[in-house]
């Protein structure tokens, strides 16, 4: 099938079910916490912490997972020296029963702490506290304890260090897709709350959090516009078609804004 519809997790997603549901079949992506609500075709994941969640949940036995980072380990392999330098509290460890393989993810503290640091040097306006609870929301070790014959699981080979979403719609396109429906991709302003499904929830920034800066966001879309010319996008938003930092509406002959009203 050559037809993709992406879910991102923005809350219009949850808003305009009813008209989302008009939308044509197609092969499934969905990001995340996502698997809370619904099952997707495939499900992609590129934050540890989730991932851990999403694998402890079960979902991956029975359903195609993208995970980013996912290279499997022995279990011969010393664990316990990977948790030095990692205090107690920091060490998210999926239980052990007779498992073969393992998974070993983090971000220490004194990594993050210079990352924070350079950001903070080069904007130095922005809300310091709402800064760290971004880049500080996955710090620790996480080792989960995997099944590889059992599960479906593929690791991400490219695009890396992408959001989830982004990721999601390349991995759509690499699949083959030519029609890509981008729902629930509502764009991110630093001067707003943040616009997530799952806000305040496991896993995730508190509802009172900022948005992000969408720079970065907008530069991953434009390489995959500009990349995969031969598929057609459709972004579907709100009425006012008004989100912070779109593109203008004949910056690519294969993308087209369509309201959740005007779903053809």
């Amino acid at each position: 099938m050559s037809t993709h519809i992406v879910y991102g997790n923005g809350e219009s997603r949850v808003k305009y079910k009813e008209q989302i549901d008009k939308l044509p079949k197609a092969i499934t992506w969905g990001c995340n916490a996502i698997y809370r609500d619904k099952v997707v075709d495939n499900l992609v994941s590129v934050d540890y912490n989730m991932q851990q969640e999403i694998y402890q949940s079960g979902y991956p036995m029975k359903n195609k997972c993208w995970f980013a980072d996912w290279s499997l380990v022995p279990s011969e392999f010393n664990v316990e020296y990977m948790k030095e330098g990692f205090e107690e509290s920091q060490i998210y460890e999926t239980p052990y029963t007779d498992e073969k393989f393992l998974v070993v993810q983090g971000k220490r503290k004194e990594d993050v702490q210079y990352k924070f640091d350079q950001f903070i040097m080069e904007n130095p306006t922005a809300d310091k506290s709402d800064i760290w609870k971004k880049v500080s929301s996955d710090i620790g070790l996480y080792i989960t304890w995997v099944k590889p014959d059992d599960d479906k699981v593929i690791d991400i080979d490219f695009p890396k260090g992408w959001s989830a979403g982004n990721t999601a719609i390349n991995l759509a396109c690499q699949q083959g897709a030519k029609e890509v429906y981008m729902v629930g991709f509502d764009s991110s302003s630093y001067n707003e709350n943040i616009n997530n499904v799952y806000k305040g929830s496991k896993n995730y920034l508190p509802k009172e959090s900022r948005g992000f800066n969408p720079i970065n966001w907008n530069n991953q879309l434009k390489t995959i516009f500009n990349e995969y010319s031969d598929v057609s996008f459709y972004w579907l938003m709100k009425e006012d078609l008004q989100y912070d930092g779109l593109f203008e509406q004949d910056s690519f002959s294969n993308l087209r804004y369509l309201t959740y009203e005007n779903i053809r």
